[in-house]
């Protein structure tokens, strides 16, 4: 029997959350240590899992396949394809950085309460999130993946509602119930997008007779397995509303800002460049090949929502005063992107959607991370409240900076790359589409550059004349993703090459073809 290595990378993180949660109170930076460590190891599983993918072999790799709940047709069923291979990836390399940006955001509050907070608990909750974010990139029964897809939601509450950094604009008290306003809104929001698809789950079960997504999408290629046209088109609505949710889609969007607003700089990390990809990821690995008809009956709406996402987001992340926010809304500004590449149904899109979840989840981390520094220095996320950063603190100017050129898609960083994809394959097809959704691009380079113009440039405000530059620990977490922001601008050829032949394949599952060019190559 080989060595189960899907189990073992979502398992060990699982169980690091175990033992980190369950060290001394007295013994916090052994938790911190341990908490560092674990992830660490899974990045080095992660890697593995990455070296054994073989892009040119069988679609799911990697796989296995054990009984379950035998009397309802559920098996404990893992396989990698490149997507989930890279967003694997991703994940992994994420937490470390993630624990290490927060490695005094849990530590007791020297307030006059004397507030304390489990740091044990915070850094195992990270380790629970990434457990359950990794099993369900891996899980091929659909009925495993949903119970990890709630599941995570959990950890992701307590992350949201017991620990942030609002404290400094209100009192102690007011600053918790907002953080409990947006951990509850959050759960809220993902627990209904959770039920519908459960009812969702449920009929495909009445009509598959199993969840494996193996068997089920080789049965509706073969036509053993015929769905009603209406039938097909309410579980794919059920499965695509919660996968919306989380991604987050317009108009379901609104739980993401203030969650995080009101949560912890890597906790905010977390949330939108790990947890959030969940979403997307879903769209293509169970929308597409189990619904595949509803899929492209549903395109024409979902584009036009996409594309509602790119322009309302970053209109209102223009208009924000709020650090955190703006990358909040910016942020649903790039999910749309990603709908949009998803639903194109041409290569160059769904290969450029990928790939955006990839360079977005590395570009949010470093510009979110580099604004928790700033704002643990000021004390203050509001964009009015700083002025000449760079002058005296040069160096996390330049991070700040480089993030901000990242989050607008600056040719030569990495998301250029596939949000040039997304719009290339998108215009192939929808030519009207492409072309509203590059006025999404203009916007981004207005608040970025505003953002650095309002926060780093100008006068020296007296509140950041003494500002420390990035420390040792800072600059660790920080250089490593601006290092990759340049490396897959550059060359990207070694994340497309994974997931190009999963893309073909999900195309292949919808029947789409990508169009001929309208004007021949002179031959």
């Amino acid at each position: 029997m080989s060595f189960p290595l899907l189990t073992a990378t979502a398992a060990l993180p699982a169980l690091g959350a175990v033992a980190t949660a369950a060290v001394p109170a007295v013994r916090r930076t052994a938790a911190k240590w341990l908490a560092l460590l674990v992830s660490l190891a899974t990045l080095v599983l992660g890697i593995v899992i990455l070296v054994r993918f073989d892009p040119g072999g069988d679609r799911y790799q990697l796989t296995e396949s054990h009984a379950w709940i035998a009397d309802f047709g559920v098996r404990y069923e893992l396989g990698v394809d490149g997507i989930a291979v890279a967003l694997i990836a991703l994940t992994a390399l994420l937490i470390p950085f993630v624990i290490l940006a927060g490695w005094h955001d849990a530590d007791p509050l020297e307030t006059g309460n004397k507030r304390w907070r489990p740091t044990q608990g915070f850094f195992a909750l990270i380790l629970a999130v990434e457990a359950m974010v990794i099993i369900s990139f891996e899980a091929t029964d659909v009925f495993l993946f949903y119970i990890f897809f709630e599941a995570m939601l959990i950890p992701m509450y307590f992350l949201i509602g017991g620990f942030g950094d609002s404290a400094h604009e209100h009192g102690d008290e007011a600053a918790a119930t907002q953080r409990s306003y947006a951990a509850v809104k959050f759960l809220l929001y993902n627990l209904v997008g959770g039920l519908i698809m459960l009812a969702a789950v449920i009929g495909l079960y009445v009509v598959a007779g199993n969840f494996s997504l193996a068997e089920i999408a080789q049965a509706r290629a073969n036509g053993t397995l015929h769905m009603a046209t209406n039938t097909e088109r309410w579980l794919f609505l059920g499965f695509f509303f919660a996968f919306a949710v989380k991604a987050p889609l317009w108009p379901l969007h609104t739980w993401l800002p203030n969650a995080m607003g009101e949560a912890t700089a890597p906790v905010a990390v977390l949330i939108t460049a790990v947890v959030d990809k969940v979403g997307t990821f879903a769209m293509l690995r169970f929308c597409l090949q189990l619904f595949p008809n509803a899929s492209k009956w549903a395109t024409p709406v979902i584009l036009v929502l996409a594309v509602i996402s790119i322009i309302y987001g970053a209109l209102l992340a223009v208009g924000q005063r709020d650090i955190k926010r703006l990358v909040a809304y910016a942020s649903i500004s790039h999910f749309g992107f990603i709908v949009l590449g998803i639903f194109a149904m041409t290569s160059q899109g769904q290969s450029g959607a990928t790939l955006y979840m990839v360079n977005h989840g590395i570009s949010t981390a470093a510009l979110m991370l580099v604004a928790g520094f700033l704002i643990s220095r000021r004390g203050s996320r509001l964009i009015a409240d700083y002025g000449g950063v760079q002058k005296v603190a040069p160096v996390l100017a330049g991070t700040f900076l480089i993030g901000s050129l990242a989050t607008l898609s600056l040719p030569g960083l990495a998301p250029f790359v596939s949000e040039f994809l997304v719009l290339v394959g998108t215009f192939s097809r929808y030519p009207a589409i492409g072309i509203i959704a590059t006025f999404g691009i203009v916007l981004a380079a207005l608040y970025t550059l505003v953002l650095y113009q309002r926060t780093m440039t100008g006068p020296v405000k007296p509140e950041v004349a003494s500002m420390p530059d990035l420390r040792p620990r800072e600059l660790l977490v920080v250089a490593p993703l601006i290092v990759l922001l340049i490396f897959l601008g550059v060359y990207p050829k070694p994340v497309t090459d994974i997931v190009n032949p999963s893309v073909k394949q999900t195309l292949s599952d919808v029947h789409k073809k990508d169009p001929k060019p309208s004007v021949e190559a002179a031959k």
